[in-house]
């Protein structure tokens, strides 16, 4: 689906402060709000990091996609934001199973065709918010590794 470059050891940016949330970040009440927030505090955290917003919120039949972004060299970047207020069961990070990083992928490759976008230099990253702090996790899984 996407051609990357070998992954390279990439330290991780400074913790960055985080919208204030209360509570269970998943009632059915509030998430869409809170994670709209969420969403905005990342697209200017990866905006300060020099990529260039190109979609948000990109719903097909495969999935949903928070962000689509682009880098300065051109790579195409599919962004999944995740948070968490508590860290039990994992956290954020661990909150993007095998299927939740299938449906990124089905609905990376659905945008790719509606777009009519072959084979790009493409990665997927996860901004996941936890305990108080944005985590960056670029080139956190690939298309061929699930």
């Amino acid at each position: 689906m996407c051609t990357a470059p070998p992954r390279a050891r990439i330290d991780p940016p400074r913790p960055s402060p985080i919208p204030h949330s209360r509570g269970n970040l998943s009632t059915a009440a509030g998430s869409k709000s809170i994670g709209a927030k969420f969403e905005a505090h990342a697209l200017a955290f990866l905006q300060r990091q020099r990529l260039r917003l190109i979609a948000r919120n990109v719903v097909s039949r495969g999935g949903e996609i928070d962000l689509v972004m682009r880098e300065p060299d051109g790579a195409l970047v599919f962004v999944e934001v995740r948070a968490r207020a508590r860290t039990r069961y994992g956290g954020a990070l661990a909150s993007v199973t095998r299927q939740k990083r299938q449906r990124l992928v089905r609905a990376a490759q659905a945008w790719l065709a509606a777009h009519a976008i072959e084979a790009p230099r493409c990665r997927f990253d996860v901004v996941a918010f936890e305990a108080g702090r944005l985590v960056w996790l670029r080139d956190a899984f690939r298309a061929d590794d699930i």
